[in-house]
């Protein structure tokens, strides 16, 4: 096999997609016991970007759902924190607690969810974070 130059490398890797080029660098670092630390942020910027790299496993995740599983006894409580918590009315906000589980906020922040999480359980409601 002739010997590619760091030129014609550079070519092939620009023909890749990038899910071809992460598979690669996947392949690379366990063909040589090695961490390519650089070209793994990369990759793993690509899945924000809208692409999906195969599931990777070992991202944080960024985005939760906070999920009303139940209201408890305080339901009045719970339907005033579901209001606080959202643009929602009376109505709509005891339709949501009466029709538990039930996602009250989607795609939030770790600290948005963890405090609507603390605010619904001390209101007396069981929540679950995915």
């Amino acid at each position: 096999m002739a010997k590619l130059s760091t030129d014609e490398l550079l070519e092939a890797f620009k023909e890749m997609t990038l899910i071809e080029l992460s598979e690669f660098v996947k392949q690379f670092e366990e063909t040589f016991e090695v961490t390519a630390a650089a070209p793994v942020a990369v990759a793993g910027a690509a899945p924000a970007a809208g692409g999906d790299a195969g599931g990777d496993a070992a991202a944080e995740q960024d985005e939760f759902d906070v999920i009303l599983a139940a209201a408890g006894d305080k339901k009045i409580q719970v339907i005033k924190e579901v209001r606080a918590l959202t643009s929602l009315g009376l109505k709509e906000a005891k339709d949501l607690v009466d029709g538990a589980p039930k996602p009250v906020l989607e795609k939030v922040d770790k600290d948005a969810a963890n405090k609507a999480k603390e605010a619904l359980e001390g209101a007396g409601a069981t929540v679950e974070l995915k």
